[in-house]
């Protein structure tokens, strides 16, 4: 029985970390995990931001990239339906920009006309610890203040979108 039982164990773990590796939005991570430890996020205003000493705060991540179509959608919507409505109550918004240099970053975000932070990714070094290099930007990674990892998007879907303002106003 013990044996029989272990075996079982064994399968359903090896199922869930296959599952991780074939998530088919190309995520290394999932609802549940903590976030990747020793992450540094380098903003184009020089500042550097610990995730590790973010605990206690909520914390959303934004992937993208200034050539990304589907990024410029979204970015606006972030702004107002997640910065402006929370960033008062204590939400820590960040655009990780993939692979790009400070001038082009910094006139991506005036030119989408977003005012929360973006951070450098030069060789998508931190898109990597969440997500596999060759999947695309435009996700978000929304962070309870225990540092777990609490909701996902992939792509700019109204639906998943709302679904991420409901997750975040319970936050608050």
């Amino acid at each position: 029985m013990y044996t029989r039982n272990l075996a079982v164990i064994a399968g359903l773990v090896l199922s869930l970390h296959a599952g991780a590796q074939t998530d088919d939005r190309g995520y290394l991570v999932q609802v549940g995990q903590k976030i990747p430890a020793g992450i540094v996020l380098q903003l184009t205003n020089d500042t550097r931001v610990h995730l590790d000493s973010l605990r206690g705060k909520v914390v959303l991540l934004q992937f993208t990239a200034s050539w990304c179509g589907v990024c410029r959608k979204e970015m606006p919507y972030l702004e107002k339906d997640v910065w402006q409505a929370y960033r008062d109550k204590g939400l820590l918004l960040y655009g990780v920009d993939r692979d790009e240099p400070v001038e082009v970053v910094k006139k991506f975000a005036k030119d989408i006309k977003v005012s929360y932070p973006l951070a450098l990714d030069p060789g998508a070094e931190i898109f990597a610890r969440f997500a596999h290099k060759n999947a695309g930007v435009t996700r978000n990674v929304l962070i309870d203040r225990e540092g777990k990892i609490i909701f996902l998007t992939r792509l700019f879907d109204e639906k998943e979108f709302a679904a991420l303002l409901a997750i975040l106003a319970k936050q608050f």
